[in-house]
């Protein structure tokens, strides 16, 4: 559900871009103002994990497509809003910035989709009232499914409106809306099943980690084990499971691909999207790696007609994606908690 630059006009990008950099300073003045929250720490390993997990697309059986784990929710439910939303804006860039996927003109549209609505709505609205605190393990994953689906309808809900609002295709709103709607409805139920069997197991081991509502208490330091699992699974995800990945289209491209029949092609590119392609272009060096798992025909031979795709190309790269993660949101942890440290009153001596 990455939108591109062509689906965006310079007037809806601005405006997303705008909100997601406000979204972003509160959620960062929210983390400030609380010195006890011992989650921040664990930003850049799970912004890791959360990157090599999206590299890992799932067929939708009967339909073509594609989808792959957002994990807007997870990183909510362990993270809490304010943080989660800046791990989701750390691999978001990284994503748009060195694999080219995803527009940097439309970066804002996609954090708001995938991040601010998860964040901000889905789970404060859904989540935290149906899973309170101390839920059974029923009502967590009954409460984990409900809200993985709200907020995937809602996101592919922003992306229709966004793409028909620029008016740089023909797309009519119905005839986009029925398709996106249905098929990230199946893409959000198996998000919800997996975000509930991870939530669950990390439950289990570390009760302390999972936030079941909105007072649930701040947890102890959280182990270096934890954190080397973390990591162990992202390095797993991105260097063998991605060989995996469906190379079916995902939701988005697949809706628009049949919503697009008969419809005008995009506007010509203007000024600004042409300096927004630039720049990607120059910095996307990790975009092979899309190519191949997307099968792109300009991509090497081994990546058409073969599956499982192993090569190590394709783990390089989601490894490399995945540091790359580690270090912003990691750089942003820290530098969240280097702000909170000298904006303390000095203790009295």
């Amino acid at each position: 559900m990455h939108m591109s630059d062509a689906l965006v006009s310079p007037a809806v990008a601005a405006s997303m871009w705008a909100t997601t950099a406000g979204a972003s300073a509160l959620s960062a003045r929210a983390l400030r103002r609380r010195p006890d929250d011992r989650r921040v720490p664990l930003m850049g390993v799970l912004g890791a994990f959360v990157f090599a997990a999206q590299m890992v697309n799932f067929s939708i059986p009967g339909t073509g497509s594609s989808g792959h784990l957002c994990g807007g929710l997870l990183l909510t439910i362990l993270l809490g809003p304010a943080a989660a939303f800046l791990v989701m804006v750390s691999v978001l860039t990284v994503q748009a910035l060195f694999f080219a996927d995803g527009g940097l003109l439309a970066l804002g549209c996609n954090v708001f989709n995938l991040g601010f609505l998860t964040s901000f709505v889905a789970y404060p609205l859904v989540f935290a009232p149906l899973a309170r605190t101390r839920p059974t393990r029923g009502r967590l994953a009954l409460a984990t499914v409900l809200a993985s689906v709200v907020g995937l309808q809602l996101g592919s809900l922003g992306v229709v409106l966004e793409t028909v609002i620029s008016r740089r295709t023909s797309l009519s709103l119905d005839a986009f809306l029925v398709l996106m709607q249905p098929i990230h409805l199946a893409i959000g139920v198996v998000e919800g099943l997996v975000t509930t069997a991870v939530v669950l197991f990390i439950r289990d081991a570390r009760p302390d980690l999972v936030l079941a509502g909105s007072d649930a208490p701040v947890p102890p330091p959280s182990p270096r084990r934890f954190a080397a699992g973390v990591l162990l699974a992202a390095a797993v995800a991105a260097g063998v499971l991605s060989w995996f990945a469906s190379s079916a289209p995902d939701g988005l491209e697949w809706s628009l691909a049949r919503a697009s029949a008969g419809a005008k092609a995009n506007a010509p590119p203007g000024a600004l999207h042409s300096l927004f392609a630039m720049i990607q272009e120059r910095t996307a060096v990790l975009a092979r790696e899309a190519r191949l798992r997307a099968g792109d025909p300009e991509g090497p031979d081994t990546a058409r007609g073969r599956w499982p795709q192993v090569d190590a190309t394709v783990s390089l790269s989601g490894l490399a994606g995945a540091a790359l993660t580690l270090a912003l949101a990691g750089l942003l942890a820290a530098g969240l908690r280097l702000v909170r440290r000298r904006s303390r009153p000095p203790s009295p001596q």
